[in-house]
Formats: structure tokens, sequence, C-alpha cells
């Protein structure tokens, strides 16, 4: 594997790639004592809004604002650090879950001169001041977070060949607007977004999430903005992080519906529609007809030349229904809208095929074509805006994907996370960049001074709402919920000895 790419969000287990350094070079100084503090001597310096990432702002982020207690909590599945007013984490408890931490993956990829990436794999810390230390004296331009091993990943060199294995890792899922460039009709493609393509970030997150918690019940799942151009998923529950490779493949091919391709265009789903593809197309269908038919949207039934090259996808038996629709709604006196043309093109397949009115299906129209011209609106939408995953992230425990919290190099904007009740409210270009942030933590440090009320300095910048909404609606329940789960194991072990 070469050097990480920025527009790589996720890489596969296997060699190190550091061809100049060992896998456990530049281990962690001296664990530092609280750079986060409210307290913190550290002064950021004039941001210049132009620049959207800079080494120099990347080291003001990582020494006064990345939320390390926050990681360390989630990633450590350990209740006794659900305090977020404690910054110590050196926690003494020998629960089976304190020592997930320590055997946890991190790479990072480092720029040592401009223009030079190194990336280093199998590092792993022992406590939050290590991973702090680390991250600060490193300065990665890109952190990823890879499975829980057997032994700690920085030990590697040191075991025999194949004794360092995977135990668990979080599901998850990797959603790119680069995979929709056949659909984004806005001019948009690669890595350039615009409101009106965002908008399939927001109907993939709402089925995804749906889906993952009503027909597999997982409770603690955790959508981030990707920095740039897509979102992450990360499902928590103790049995999707035990899932076997086999397991995981199979939760993602669930959700995997072939749209077909530019040489195949061929799609047709199966009869009867699965439960989960009706609940989708529920989900889907209002969003389609108000952000992907509209000329505000992507414009499918917004003009004459769109609404054609639609209407020729339908099938061969439903030309008598194009036809007829297209004669009246190039009509000068036709004004509906692209939504009710819509509407319109629905009722009268469902009447052409004895589904709608007293219309009798025309004696040449099959069976199966009778199908085909009832799904086709479905297979439309689909085509539009279900979810298109990068199902190789979420098939196997030991690929690693971009770190929640860090800053993506290409937009300085921060991974933060997203709330799926609000999604549709969600602009990544209102996202903070390093930049605004330092700007907001001077701005408040001129007005406020040393307010030793503040235990983090994150929570002085417009970070505050997203940090603590995370901890509040993710990482303290799902805490909690561990704690259950260890309580129940002491009892159970207590019951079997009589030690009650």
């Amino acid at each position: 594997m070469g050097a990480a790419n920025d527009d790589n969000e996720e890489y596969e287990f296997g060699d190190d790639t550091n061809s100049s350094k060992s896998n456990n070079d530049a281990r962690p100084a001296a664990p530092s004592t609280g750079p986060q503090s409210s307290s913190s001597s550290s002064k950021s310096s004039s941001a210049d809004s132009s620049v959207v990432f800079s080494p120099e702002l990347l080291g003001m982020y990582y020494s006064r604002l990345f939320p390390y207690q926050i990681l360390y909590s989630w990633l450590s599945y350990d209740p006794s650090t659900n305090n977020p007013n404690n910054s110590s984490s050196n926690s003494k408890s020998l629960t089976s879950s304190s020592s997930t931490f320590p055997r946890r993956e991190f790479s990072m990829t480092i720029e040592p001169t401009p223009g030079n990436e190194v990336y280093i794999r199998y590092q792993s810390f022992l406590s939050q001041e290590e991973l702090t230390s680390a991250i600060i004296k490193r300065r990665p331009t890109k952190i990823d977070i890879g499975a829980v091993f057997n032994y700690p990943p920085k030990d590697n060199k040191s075991l025999p060949a194949g004794k360092l294995q995977t135990v668990e890792r979080e599901l998850v899922f990797d959603i790119d607007l680069t995979d929709y460039d056949g659909v984004r009709n806005c001019g948009c493609s690669g890595a350039k977004i615009c409101p009106k393509c965002w908008t399939f970030m927001g109907m993939a997150v709402e089925v995804m999430d749906e889906g993952l918690r009503r027909d597999f019940g997982f409770e603690h799942v955790a959508w981030f903005y990707s920095g740039r151009r897509g979102v992450h998923c990360w499902v928590c529950d103790d049995d999707a992080r035990k899932m076997t490779n086999e397991a995981r493949s199979a939760v993602a091919t669930y959700f995997e519906v072939n749209l077909g391709s530019e040489k195949n265009k061929s799609f047709h789903l199966s009869t009867p529609l699965h439960p989960s593809l009706s609940r989708a197309y529920k989900i889907l269908e209002p969003q389609f007809a108000s952000c992907v038919l509209p000329e505000e949207g992507h414009g499918l039934l917004a003009s004459r030349t769109s609404w054609i090259k639609l209407l020729q996808t339908l099938p061969d038996a439903a030309n008598p229904v194009a036809a007829k629709l297209d004669e009246k709604w190039k009509s000068n006196k036709n004004n509906t809208t692209p939504q009710e043309k819509w509407t319109e093109l629905k009722s009268a397949l469902m009447t052409f095929i004895g589904k709608g009115g007293n219309a009798k299906v025309p004696k040449n129209v099959s069976t199966t074509d009778r199908i085909r011209i009832e799904h086709w609106p479905i297979e439309t939408v689909f085509k539009h805006t279900y979810p298109r995953l990068d199902i190789n992230v979420s098939k196997m425990q030991n690929h690693l994907l971009k770190s929640p919290f860090c800053v993506h190099p290409k937009t300085g904007r921060v991974c933060v996370p997203i709330e799926v009740a609000t999604v549709e409210n969600f602009d990544p270009f209102q996202v903070p960049t390093l930049a605004q942030l330092m700007k907001e933590l001077d701005e408040y440090e001129a007005e406020h001074g040393k307010d030793e009320s503040v235990k983090y300095d994150w929570q002085k910048t417009s970070l505050k709402e997203p940090f603590e909404r995370f901890q509040k609606k993710f990482l303290v329940p799902m805490l909690n919920e561990e704690r259950r789960a260890q309580r129940e194991v002491r009892e159970r072990k207590a019951a079997v000895v009589g030690d009650f």
C-alpha cells in the first residue's frame, strides 16, 4: 500500500507501508497534562480566513480543541470513563472493557516535510494521555481507527508471524457522493459538492439508520460527516463489534441494491418487494419529489428535455402513457409543477395496468410488463436516492476508517457528529473550519478572559453543540448499557460461587 491518500477514506489491514521507519517509531513523549484545559497558556494565532488548512492551524486544533476525552471514553467502552468533567484517564479498573483501548489500532498520516507523506500503521496507546501526547507531537494530517487486536498492535514486530489477530471492531459504513456522479445533475462530480447533491447523503443516512435499528435491533449507531463529501456510520453495539467477517458481509449485502451500471442499465426489483425496500421507498419518495424533480434540485421533471429523458426509461409497454403525458405537459396551458407531474405520472401508470380508476389492462400487456410498470416509480426513486455503500469497508474487521473529530486536510473542516433526527438540516458548508475555530476561540477569550467554569476549550467554540450532543445522546447511553451488562456478568459469577 502506498502513502495515504486524502481522498481515500479507508485502508485495508496489510503490511507496514512506511519503509523508512518502524511501525513503532516516534513513540509518544511523556504524557501531556491537560492540553485542552481552558486555562491553557496556548494562545491561538490570528487566523487567516482564506487559509483552510495549515500545519500551524492543525497543531493548534490538536493542542486545544480535539476532544481526546470523548474519543478515549468511546473507544474504551469503559463505564468508569463516563464523566465528561474527569480529564484523567488512568483508570485502575480491571474490567474487560478497560483493556480494550490499549489493543486498539490507530494509524497516522504525517508530513515530516511539506508534500512528503508518511503512513504509520499499528499504533496503540495505553491511555488517553499517551494518545494525546502522540497526536500533539506528530500532528497527523489524517488519523484512522482500526480494530481491537488480541495484543497491542504496537507489539506486532515482536510477535510471531500471524499471531496478531483482530478480535472486535465496530460495524462501519462509508457513503461517498462520488458514487452518485451518475445521478448528480447539479454540475458536481468527483470531490465537488453543493447543497443540491448533499441531500443524497441525508436520504442515505435516514434509510440506513432506520434499517440498522429496526431490522437488526442495533441501538448505538453514530453518524459523522467525513469532512469533505460523505458520511461515516459506526455501529457500536456489543453484538456488532463481535461480528465475524461473514456476518458483517451479510449485513452490508442486505443494504445493497443493484442499481445497474453504465454498461448494464437493466435494473428490476424482485416481486414481492422486500419489506425493507418498501420502507425505504416511503422514506425516499417524498424527498425524491422535493429535492430531485424540480429545477432547484436536479431538474428531473423541470423541462421537456428532462421529462422526455425520464419517460424514455419507462418499460416499452407503457409507451402510450409516455406519449399522452408528453403531449399534455408540453402544452402552453399546462403549468403543473414537477411534483404534480410525478404524481400524475404514477397515477397514469397505475390506471394503465388496471390498479387505478375503472381502466382495464390492455390485452397486449403481459403480467411481466404489468409488474415492471408497477415497480418503475420505485426503481426510479432508488436509482437516484438509494444509499450507495462502499461495501468493502463494512465487510472486514481489519479495515481502518477515518477517525471522527479529526480534520479533513482538503477542506479544513472537522468530522463532526450528525444527528439523524435533523439530518435534513445538516449543512456541510456550515461545519467550522480550523481558521473559523481559532477565530471563535480568540473572540471568546477576549470577551470572557480566563473562564474557569469551562472545562474544555472546544466548549468555547461552535464545536460545543455537536460534541455535547454526541456525549448526551450517544456516548452516555452506550456506556450506561455497558455498565449494566458488566453488573449482570458480576452477579451471574457471584451466583455461581454463592458470593452475594
